[in-house]
C-alpha cells in the first residue's frame, strides 16, 4: 500500500514537471519560498492596516487614542460609564460589523473565483458562472416585492442562489453532455431565465415604493450590516472557505486536463461538485447580505496570481486576503466619497474593468 501511494506520489510529481511549458517554469522560479511568505505577509498587514483605517474613518471620525480608550472601556466598564456613549455605537455597532462582513463578503466572492477559473480552466469565469449571483436576486426581490423583513430577504436570496445552482446541476445530468460544457450552458440558460424573472418583479413592483428598494438593493451596498448579519453568515461561509481549501491540490490536478486528473486518481466528478457546492454557499451568502456585487470573484484572482503564482495551495488562501482587502478599499471610497453613500457594485464595476484588463496583460502568460 505505501509503495503504491509513493508511485502515485512520484506520478504526479512527474506529470507537474512534465507538463508545465518552459516559459512558466521560469515564472515559476521567481515564487520562491521566501518571496511567497514575504508578499503573504505584506498582503496581512495590508489588510489588517485598512481595516483599522476604515475602523476610525465615517461620518464620526475617531483618532487612534480615542479608538484605544473606546476599546479599553468596552472590555472594562458598563455602557453608562463611557465617556462617548455615541462613539461607541459608531465603531462597536456600525462599522466593526461593517468591515468584518465587507472582508468577508470579499474574501467569499474571490475565493470562489479562483476556484471556478481552476475547475473550468478559463481565466474569465466568475462565481456567477452557474447563476447563483442570478437566483439570489430573485430570492431578494420576491422578498422586497411582499414586503418581507431584512431577514427574509437574506433567508430568499440565499435560498435562491442554491436553487438556482441545483438546477444546472440538474440539467447537467439530464442532458448528459460533456461535464464542463454542460455546467456552462446550464449556468447561461438557468441564469437567463432567473434574470428575466427578476425584471418581471421590477416591472410588477410599485414605482413609488418598492421599485427603488429593489434596484438599490440590485446595485448592491453593506449600509444596513449589523451584527446580526455577521452572525448569521460566518459559520457557513466558514464552511464553504474551508471546504474550498481542501481541495486546492485537486484543483492544482484538474487545471492540467481531465484525463491527467483522473490518471492520478483523481474523482473528478466528485470534485466538482464540492467545488460547486462551497462556492455556491459562499456566492449566496455574499449576495444574502450585500446584493450584487460584480466584478471581484473575477479580477481579484487574476491579480493574486500575479502576487503569489498559479499553485493553487497557495494562491487559494492569498485571494482570499487580497480579495478582502480589495473589497474594503472599494467599500471606503463607496461610504467616504460623496454625502451619499455610492452603491458598491456600481464602483466594483467601474474600477473593475480597466483593472481587469490591466492585469490580464500582464497575466496571461502565466495562467
Amino acid at each position: 500500500m505505501l509503495d503504491t501511494r509513493r508511485k502515485m506520489l512520484k506520478a504526479r510529481h512527474e506529470l507537474l514537471d512534465r507538463e508545465i511549458p518552459a516559459d512558466t517554469k521560469t515564472a515559476l522560479e521567481v515564487f520562491s519560498v521566501r518571496h511567497l511568505v514575504r508578499r503573504i505577509i505584506l498582503v496581512s498587514l495590508a489588510l489588517v492596516a485598512v481595516a483599522f483605517i476604515s475602523w476610525m474613518l465615517g461620518r464620526y471620525t475617531a483618532l487612534p487614542s480615542q479608538i484605544y480608550q473606546a476599546v479599553v472601556e468596552y472590555f472594562t466598564v458598563p455602557e453608562s460609564e463611557y465617556a462617548d456613549l455615541a462613539l461607541h455605537r459608531a465603531l462597536f455597532n456600525i462599522r466593526l460589523p461593517r468591515i468584518i462582513v465587507v472582508i468577508l463578503v470579499g474574501m467569499a466572492l474571490s475565493v470562489a473565483g479562483a476556484a471556478y477559473q481552476g475547475m473550468f480552466k478559463n481565466p474569465l469565469v466568475s462565481p456567477d458562472l452557474l447563476g447563483a449571483s442570478a437566483g439570489a436576486a430573485l430570492g431578494a426581490c420576491l422578498a422586497l416585492l411582499w414586503n418581507l423583513s431584512n431577514i427574509y430577504i437574506q433567508a430568499f436570496a440565499f435560498i435562491g442562489g442554491i436553487l438556482a445552482v441545483s438546477l444546472v446541476l440538474l440539467i447537467n445530468r439530464v442532458v448528459k453532455a460533456d461535464a464542463i460544457l454542460g455546467l456552462i450552458l446550464g449556468g447561461i440558460l438557468v441564469g437567463s431565465l432567473f434574470q428575466s424573472g427578476t425584471s418581471i418583479i421590477k416591472l410588477v413592483a410599485d414605482a413609488d415604493g418598492k421599485l427603488p428598494s429593489i434596484t438599490f438593493w440590485l446595485m448592491g451596498s453593506f449600509a444596513s450590516i449589523s451584527l446580526k448579519d455577521l452572525l448569521m453568515i460566518l459559520p457557513v461561509m466558514l464552511v464553504g472557505y474551508a471546504v474550498l481549501l481542501t481541495q486546492s491540490w485537486n484543483l492544482n490536478v484538474l487545471s492540467f486536463g481531465e484525463d491527467e486528473a483522473k490518471s492520478l486518481g483523481i474523482n473528478t466528478g466528485r470534485t466538482r461538485l464540492i467545488v460547486i457546492a462551497a462556492a455556491t454557499l459562499l456566492t449566496s451568502c455574499s449576495v444574502a447580505v450585500s446584493g450584487m456585487i460584480g466584478w471581484i470573484g473575477l479580477v481579484v484572482p487574476h491579480l493574486t496570481r500575479a502576487i503569489v503564482g498559479p499553485n493553487y495551495r497557495v494562491l487559494l488562501p492569498t485571494t482570499m486576503l487580497v480579495g478582502g482587502l480589495f473589497l474594503l478599499i472599494v467599500d471606503n471610497f463607496a461610504r467616504l466619497l460623496f454625502e451619499i453613500e455610492i452603491p458598491i457594485g456600481l464602483l466594483t464595476s467601474i474600477l473593475g474593468v480597466p483593472f481587469f484588463i490591466f492585469i490580464y496583460r500582464k497575466n496571461m502568460k502565466g495562467w
